[in-house]
């Protein structure tokens, strides 16, 4: 009987040699798949937030959600006045800002390593809730993140016939880059890509170079020129 034959030694680097090609090649289409679903994940989260939003504002007689506070654009100030329309946590006693209970829900993006804002990785339009004529007021201020500052402009309850372009002008987006690199970059800034909730209610993927500058010259859909009246996308 012949003896069984092994694998030598260059035929095991050769085979090793193989399956790290492979690997290379396979790895980064698998992260972009992966990517790509969570991708999908976040712009279901935007649709439910924008069924949210529709019938809060129908149930308000065409008014747009105003939480009273300037800072409202971030996710712990907003999220409140929409619960009784999408299912999420509660409140915690000593501070109504936060909550319980509320991790991983359709306010988080699963891309989204963040934790500021009581784990809402969404930002709601400024414009939606202060008038056109505040909003090039407040662009005048250096800050790039003016828009999350409180600046002495109580906030104004805007309504719905005021939108001109509802397909055209951002009612809510993600805060940071989650889907694109630089995932470090922001709303505010001029480089990657934002999932968007349009005030028409359909979502869409866009990059940071399409969107229009507003009236602090950055792509902010929180300062778009004159307001919500204006757009954010040609």
């Amino acid at each position: 009987m012949n003896p069984r034959r092994a694998f030598t030694l260059i035929e095991l680097l050769v085979v090793i040699a193989i399956i790290a090609v492979l690997a290379a090649i396979l790895f980064p289409v698998f992260a972009q798949a992966r990517e790509a679903a969570r991708k999908a994940t976040c712009q279901s989260n935007l649709r439910q937030i924008g069924l949210a939003f529709a019938q809060y504002v129908q149930d308000n007689d065409g008014c747009y959600l105003n939480a009273g506070d300037e800072r409202q654009a971030a996710g712990r100030y907003w999220r409140w006045p929409l619960k009784p329309y999408m299912a999420y946590g509660r409140a915690q006693g000593s501070n109504p800002l936060a909550s319980t209970g509320t991790d991983r829900n359709v306010l988080w993006c699963i891309s989204d390593a963040a934790t500021a804002f009581d784990q809402t990785s969404y930002t709601y339009s400024r414009c939606f809730f202060q008038t056109p004529d505040q909003i090039r007021t407040l662009a005048q201020n250096a800050s790039p993140f003016a828009a999350y500052l409180a600046q002495g402009f109580p906030p104004v309850t805007q309504v719905e016939a005021g939108v001109t372009y509802p397909a055209n002008k951002v009612l809510v987006a993600e805060w940071t880059s989650n889907h694109q690199s630089p995932k470090t970059a922001t709303v505010v800034d001029a480089v990657g890509a934002h999932n968007h909730l349009f005030a028409d209610g359909h979502v869409r993927f866009v990059q940071q170079g399409s969107i229009l500058p507003a009236w602090n010259g950055r792509p902010d859909p929180n300062l778009t020129v004159d307001g919500i009246a204006g757009r954010d996308i040609r």
